[in-house]
């Protein structure tokens, strides 16, 4: 029998996205633009900061291109969580993060133009950009699903 789990993928999506809308919009009503707290020194602050483009401040303020890519993205991952991922909780936890992510960040582009983000993070001397929940249930995602498919080497249903 296929499993697809979906109430319990439903409300792990449901979760991730509670909590990325909650924090954006904490961060976006309490704090001034630029404003900066520090949590963990200079090694974490939460940055109250906006991103009308993606990752690294890509195709800034093409909004248009963000709305049909989400959209076909989104498309995308109902169909490979119907064929690929039957039986398989790794690939349909991959799968609902990177849904809640993408929801997540095209809800902000769809209400703001842009996208609240406030993880301020200093890796060694790197200070990498400063990113949200909905980013980061994408790179979990992403990670999850890479490690199924290439280190697990099942990537489709568990036996």
């Amino acid at each position: 029998m296929k499993q697809y789990r979906i109430l319990p993928m439903a409300v792990i999506g449901i979760i991730v996205l509670a909590i990325d809308q909650l924090t954006k919009y904490l961060v976006a009503t309490r704090m001034e633009l630029g404003e900066s707290i520090p949590v963990l020194g200079e090694f974490f602050k939460i940055t109250s900061h906006r991103n009308s483009g993606a990752a690294w401040g890509m195709f800034e303020g093409r909004m248009l291109f963000f709305y049909i890519i989400t959209v076909l993205v989104l498309i995308l991952l109902i169909y490979f969580y119907k064929t690929e991922a039957k039986n398989n909780f790794l690939m349909q936890l991959g799968i609902t993060l990177l849904m809640a992510g993408a929801v997540g960040n095209f809800i902000d582009r769809l209400l703001f133009q842009e996208v609240v983000d406030f993880a301020d993070v200093l890796l060694i001397a790197y200070d990498f950009p400063i990113f949200n929940v909905a980013d980061s249930a994408l790179t979990i995602g992403v990670i999850i699903m890479l490690i199924e498919v290439f280190i697990t080497g099942r990537g489709k249903e568990e036996k």
